[in-house]
């Protein structure tokens, strides 16, 4: 075991004598040492509950001859932060999680890891860290929140949001908005749609991290503590067949998973997670495969906000290995990728036939032929958007309108608040990428208000920032490069027609080619006065069609 070498023989009896200071005995001395990483905190809800998914983590392992020993990761709540400085704070702490967890498995010398996250950054940054630190390793999440009930109707965050929207516009009551507020966040839990959170969870499973339910079994099902404790037994046996995690996070094993992605709708965060997790693994992804896999593989499933149907609908319909069992039947997965459970994909999905075609639609009839995201280049992105085609509205797959230009989120939503925005137009907020931003806040709250006033069929958005899993609607994020980086994006002027052709993947910038390179030349991008961590990150980091990673 790789912690022997810092638990036995004379010249490690000063560190022995650390670990008596623990308390440990003897017997616990011999086992293997399986670190737990918690993101438990008492300020995000999808986190609140992890102390009990930890303390069953810690019985599985126990049960199966390991010494648990847990400690801590940060987390943020992407809600919470959302719509103020804040939100500068989210996908940084991505790099803050990987970082830290792979100075406390490495420096402690652990022989194995069950790390226990759930919401937006703290699922992609310990995937990161797994597959730096490359032991034996399993997730197992908190869980997704139940869904919440408004006037006999299931709700969730992101119709929280569109309230507010509605209610700037006065088409909803402070008593109605209110009502809202207490009722579409019903439990503890990851935010009940297919937003970030769950997205990636769900995708773990598909990487093979982790167990079966780990992106769908309800925070608040007791199912969730037993899952739990089979991921702390399961990682004692991937420990003695010596499987890890590079051996199970291969090329394939990411097709899958963007294969995954588009037959669910997953977040279009994804496109920022996926390759920074395979970047990790020494797999450089270009998100050019994405349109190729969503042109095969059908949008199967349309949960909120695409849709009406919730986590807890998936988890009934038969889950995540459902969806992947159908897809299967297409011949669309590598059957053969090796999992955490020690077998492969093909075994592990075998006997998972889809419980309800209405949540999970038969492959023959889905909801659309291809997936649920798509890449779109052009003069003003041409290293890439990404979008989630499937929220949006047919009428606004193919669009062409005015550019309504804003400097940052808080302009174009004082515009949008006072009603300066109008049917048409297009969107466009720069200076929100990762150097930009910093930090590339989601602009849940320009894109909630647009629907929620009405707009949500005839008003696009565009930005080098990036959109919640929340959003729905032509919102068009990551664009690539960024205004501060030199990006096209930078150049458009107010009243630029701007022309959106999801179906052929196209976004540009209808200005003829000599007045577009006029600009370009001229261009200087904008620069602010940075401190502390934000100004080492954007410093660092690099574009969002790679992952935003950092060199």
């Amino acid at each position: 075991m790789k912690s022997d070498a810092i638990k036995f023989g004379a010249n490690n009896a000063a560190h022995r004598s650390l670990f008596h200071a623990l308390g440990w005995t003897e017997e616990e001395m011999h086992k293997p040492i399986v670190g737990i990483v918690s993101s438990q905190n008492e300020i995000v809800p999808g986190h609140m509950n992890i102390d009990k998914v930890v303390d069953a983590v810690r019985l599985g392992v126990a049960e199966a001859g390991g010494m648990p020993v847990v400690f801590p990761a940060i987390a943020v709540c992407d809600g919470i932060a959302m719509g103020h400085e804040g939100m500068k704070y989210s996908l940084v702490t991505r790099d803050l999680i990987s970082d830290s967890t792979e100075c406390m498995a490495l420096a402690h010398g652990f022989d194995a890891l069950v790390m226990v996250p759930n919401c937006d950054k703290n699922v992609p940054g310990l995937l990161m860290a797994a597959a730096r630190i490359n032991v034996p390793t399993v997730v197992v999440s908190g869980g997704p929140m139940l869904a919440g009930h408004v006037d006999g109707c299931k709700t969730s965050l992101s119709s929280m949001f569109e309230a507010q929207g509605a209610y700037t516009a006065g088409k909803m009551s402070a008593e109605a908005l209110e009502d809202y507020a207490r009722r579409v966040c019903p439990t503890c839990g990851s935010c009940s749609g297919m937003y970030t959170a769950n997205s990636m969870n769900c995708l773990t499973e598909v990487l093979g991290m982790g167990l079966r339910g780990n992106g769908t079994i309800p925070a608040v099902y007791s199912a969730r503590l037993e899952l739990a404790k089979h991921a702390g037994m399961a990682v004692m046996e991937m420990l003695r067949r010596d499987i890890r995690p590079r051996d199970i996070m291969t090329e394939a094993a990411f097709r899958n998973a963007l294969t995954v992605d588009m037959a669910l709708g997953c977040s279009t965060n994804t496109m920022l997670h996926v390759p920074a997790i395979a970047h990790e693994c020494g797999i450089e992804l270009d998100l050019g495969i994405a349109n190729d896999i969503s042109s095969k593989t059908p949008n199967i499933c349309h949960l909120a906000p695409a849709g009406r149907t919730y986590m807890e609908d998936l988890d009934a319909a038969g889950g995540v290995y459902a969806v992947m069992n159908e897809l299967s039947k297409a011949g669309l997965l590598d059957l053969g990728c090796m999992t955490v459970t020690g077998k492969t994909v093909g075994e592990n999905i075998a006997d998972c036939p889809v419980i309800d075609h209405e949540t999970i639609r038969p492959i023959d009839d889905p909801f659309s032929p291809t997936g649920g995201i798509a890449v779109l280049r052009g003069n003003l992105a041409p290293d890439g958007a990404v979008v989630k085609r499937s929220a949006v509205a047919p009428e606004m797959l193919v669009h062409e309108g005015p550019a309504r230009v804003f400097e940052s989120e808080e302009e174009a939503q004082a515009a949008i608040d006072a009603g300066k925005i109008k049917p048409g137009d297009v969107v466009v907020i720069r200076y929100e990428g990762p150097k930009g931003g910093p930090g590339m806040r989601e602009m849940l709250n320009p894109t909630s208000a647009i629907m929620g006033m009405g707009l949500g069929e005839s008003v696009a958005l565009i930005t080098d920032g990036r959109f919640s899993g929340a959003t729905r609607g032509a919102c068009l994020g990551h664009v690539s490069p960024e205004a501060a980086s030199g990006g096209p994006i930078g150049i458009v002027q107010e009243g630029d027609t701007i022309a959106i052709d999801i179906p052929n993947h196209t976004v540009d910038l209808k200005i003829d080619q000599a007045e577009f390179d006029r600009r370009m030349a001229a261009f200087e991008p904008r620069h602010k006065e940075l401190s502390g961590y934000l100004a080492r990150y954007a410093a660092l980091v690099s574009s969002g069609a790679t992952g935003a990673v950092l060199s």
